[in-house]
């Protein structure tokens, strides 16, 4: 997967992860599992993605199989960014 580390990176960094961040993987649940992970980091995240990455999130292609691992929010990414 193109941008899983480059999502994990930034996923650790808005969330304030440290290094319990680093033990993320593709499969890692997030949303529901990560209580760092509310609704207000969901929105600081999209803003972070949509300034690293370059791309435009609109609330339309949010859903909650978006957040739903680490990997499927890297798959999101990379779809944006095609």
């Amino acid at each position: 997967m193109k941008y899983l580390e480059e999502v994990k990176t930034l996923l650790i960094d808005v969330l304030n992860l440290g290094p319990a961040g680093q033990a993320l993987n593709a499969d890692s649940p997030l949303l529901g599992s990560l209580p760092e992970l509310d609704s207000m980091a969901v929105v600081t995240l999209i803003g972070a993605l949509d300034e690293h990455f370059g791309i435009a999130i609109d609330d339309d292609d949010i859903s909650a199989s978006t957040f739903a691992t680490l990997g499927s929010l890297a798959a999101f990414v990379e779809e944006r960014a095609q």
